[in-house]
């Protein structure tokens, strides 16, 4: 299985864990304001928008949570002034970590993601050491054991999807970024339900560890996702399909 396939199955399942789900609620509230500051509150006319108010609906998040994020990016609402910093490094074995942050506090934010590199076995490295191993995808992941990939395949290449691959217990569909969200209309228009729908960083080519090289590297990478300012980490660490986090 693709490195960020796995990742992103183990991450979701975590956050499903959480009964309350405050810490990603946050984190959604925090990219929806980001994206109506930037671009509006009109989704029509705000794909960055469109696509955040997409994934948080997809995480079951309340409409008045989103409404009010909206509007605190509008000005609507007073809220906290966010920025956008992305951090570049290693994990152990040399595994490739981007991560995307938004904080309101530069300098707490960069010494706590420098502090979680060094103390479980990275560290961080320049502007463009690792980010050009990454390219943008839209992903939406499907469960395997409700739809057949031959019954994903029609709907989803016809509407501009570039590939439908069954992974393990997920049936995976990548497209390009603009053609995401015309992508996943499509699937829900044939009735078909999503697990996760989102566009984030994919690697173009992944790396394979040991079981506890990969253990390392995983707890790395989760103890970045926890960080509240943390939005996306991206990695090209390959985890294979029966691979035991739990070890």
């Amino acid at each position: 299985m693709s490195g960020h396939s796995k990742w992103d199955t183990i991450r979701h399942k975590k956050g499903a864990q959480d009964a309350k789900r405050g810490k990603l609620f946050s984190k959604l509230i925090k990219e929806i304001t980001v994206a109506a500051k930037m671009g509006g509150g009109d989704e029509e006319s705000n794909p960055r928008l469109r696509t955040a108010v997409l994934k948080a609906k997809g995480a079951n998040m309340p409409k008045d949570n989103i409404d009010r994020a909206i509007k605190k990016g509008t000005g609507e609402l007073g809220g906290d002034d966010f920025v956008e910093l992305s951090y570049e490094g290693y994990g152990p074995n040399g595994v490739a970590i981007l991560v995307d942050t938004l904080t309101d506090n530069k300098n707490r934010t960069a010494a706590d993601v420098r502090s979680i590199f060094s103390k479980n076995g990275g560290n961080l490295g320049e502007n463009g050491c690792v980010s050009y191993l990454f390219n943008r995808k839209g992903i939406i992941t499907l469960d395997a054991e409700t739809y057949s990939e031959d019954q994903i395949l029609e709907v989803a290449l016809d509407a501009g999807a570039e590939d439908v691959a069954t992974e393990g217990e997920s049936i995976e569909v990548t497209t390009t970024p603009e053609d995401f969200e015309t992508v996943l209309n499509a699937l829900e228009a044939a009735g078909v339900a999503y697990s996760v729908a989102e566009v984030s960083r994919v690697p173009e080519t992944t790396v394979a560890l040991d079981d506890d090289g990969t253990r390392k590297a995983l707890r790395l990478i989760e103890l970045l996702d926890d960080h509240d300012d943390v939005q996306e980490v991206a990695t090209n660490l390959d985890i294979p399909d029966d691979f035991d986090p739990d070890g």
